[in-house]
């Protein structure tokens, strides 16, 4: 994927800061000028021309706005009118990944080539390896790939000494782990929906900022400024180091903006720790292999569709989200609930989830503040409703899960953990393969996002940086297993 610094992320972040600005001082009667402001007269412009950045810019704003910029190709409608039917929407539109057809730069097809660094050496280890004797050399003594019979294997990449045989990217297709995005016959990029995992590694990967979904901010900020309804945000453990300011001044901050109450979803990531630890005892028992984790969405939905083999060894327990939500709902039954987090496939999630009404990003909620002028870093300090353990906390960054089960399981059965730090398309056959001939380990963790929650696409902290704020705040919680045990020692 693209490093968290590159030119398409403040662009896009932009767009969302402007689309939710045209909410707030107009109700989108001026949305149509979204496209110039950003893009001016006399600005740099990236494709043909000016105009076609600016239709681009609209077909990005008019997914901020809670639209499917490939279902409304051919529409001649404006910014205004869509900002309109955002107001009047009272269904959300299915969370889909899609590809802007003009912003798509038709990527050549994914190859391997050999540079000028090529020595044409004695050894030839990029012809001896080829499985499929596709490198020959030429009179000028440098190695030739004949694309015909190349399979992009990368046996040659991986076998030069001088590195001068270079692989060519389509980073789209690269990134995905589940083979969901193809050419078409224009050779533009198409995501077939049915495969896709929404995990966003293909929308952060691609370097035209080509691929969107539908974005649910209008409908949070509409239900919050226009409706007059109680909303309450559940903040995923990942905002740790997310945003300036304290994670208290983050509270205060989103009551600022017209949150009736902020929720921390690491309680209900020590309920998924309790279910699931419970679990995997019971799975022991019982003399099963394995048991993997269910705390990731992207994951969870790859084990269906795309390693079914897998599907049986996956935790049944909730994710912290579904039982953060539950709590809301319960003691507050009137409350409209917004995830808050790093993903784009808890939107999914939330779609079958009946305690979460909307998801939104990090990036939205960052581009909420920016476009309500409020700084998080000089808001008041405030209070969780409720305080969550160290456990909890730990979830969002690789190991996580795993150890916070592994503490609650110590003493009771034997664990032996083991973390699949990134979804690939190499991380899923290794897990085929632990579904068919079992694995040395017994729990494993697997997590989408290398590096975990904390490098999702929706995060706007470098992720290392966001990794050791997360694990600060962790040495700050108090030991949930602490609390069990006297508990436990109390009921005897």
């Amino acid at each position: 994927m693209l490093p968290q610094k590159n030119n398409v992320a403040p662009i896009r972040n932009q767009i969302i800061v402007k689309v939710a600005e045209s909410f707030i001082k107009d109700r989108f009667k001026n949305a149509d000028k979204i496209p110039e402001e950003i893009m001016p007269d006399g600005a740099m412009f990236y494709h043909q021309n000016i105009e076609t950045d600016r239709e681009i810019i609209k077909n990005i704003a008019l997914a901020v706005m809670g639209f499917c910029p490939a279902d409304e190709e051919g529409k001649n409608k404006s910014l205004y009118e869509y900002g309109q039917e955002a107001l009047k929407r009272d269904k959300l539109l299915p969370s889909k990944l899609s590809v802007i057809g003009m912003a798509c730069q038709a990527c050549m097809k994914q190859q391997h080539v050999v540079t000028n660094f090529c020595r044409g050496c004695i050894a030839r280890p990029c012809q001896m390896n080829c499985p499929k004797g596709a490198i020959s050399f030429t009179e000028q003594n440098r190695a030739y790939i004949n694309p015909e019979l190349c399979i992009n294997c990368g046996m040659c990449f991986n076998s030069c000494p001088y590195n001068a045989i270079i692989k060519v990217p389509v980073p789209c297709e690269d990134s995905c782990p589940v083979g969901a995005i193809t050419k078409d016959e224009n050779g533009k990029e198409h995501i077939d929906n049915e495969k896709c995992i929404s995990c966003g590694k293909c929308l952060r990967s691609c370097p035209f900022g080509a691929i969107v979904e539908p974005y649910q901010t209008i409908d949070v900020l509409k239900a919050i400024k226009d409706d007059g309804k109680k909303v309450a945000a559940m903040l995923a453990p990942a905002v740790i180091g997310q945003f300036g300011g304290t994670i208290n001044q983050v509270i205060g901050a989103m009551k600022k903006l017209g949150f009736a109450d902020v929720f921390e979803v690491a309680v209900g990531a020590d309920i998924t720790t309790q279910k699931e630890a419970a679990e995997f005892i019971e799975r022991m028992e019982k003399g099963e292999k394995f048991m993997t984790t269910s705390c990731c969405p992207a994951y969870f939905r790859a084990a269906k569709t795309a390693v079914p083999e897998i599907a049986h060894y996956v935790s049944d327990t909730h994710t912290p989200m579904y039982y953060a939500a539950e709590l809301v709902k319960k003691e507050h039954p009137d409350y409209v609930t917004v995830f808050v987090g790093p993903c784009y496939a808890k939107r999914v999630e939330a779609e079958s989830d009946p305690f979460v009404d909307y998801v939104i990003t990090f990036e939205e909620m960052g581009a909420m503040f920016a476009a309500d002028g409020i700084e998080v870093s000089t808001c008041e300090a405030q209070e969780f409703s409720q305080i969550s353990y160290a456990q909890g906390r730990q979830f969002p960054v690789t190991g996580g899960v795993a150890g916070a089960v592994k503490s609650l399981v110590d003493g009771k059965a034997e664990i032996r953990c083991e973390a699949i730090d990134g979804l690939t398309k190499e991380s899923l056959k290794l897990l085929k393969r632990y579904a068919l001939k079992g694995s040395e380990n017994n729990m494993i963790e697997v997590m989408c996002c290398e590096g975990g929650c904390v490098a999702g696409p929706g995060c706007l902290a470098m992720p290392r940086k966001a990794a050791v704020a997360v694990g600060n705040y962790v040495k700050t919680g108090a030991d949930l297993r602490q609390k069990l045990d006297d508990e436990a020692q109390k009921a005897k």
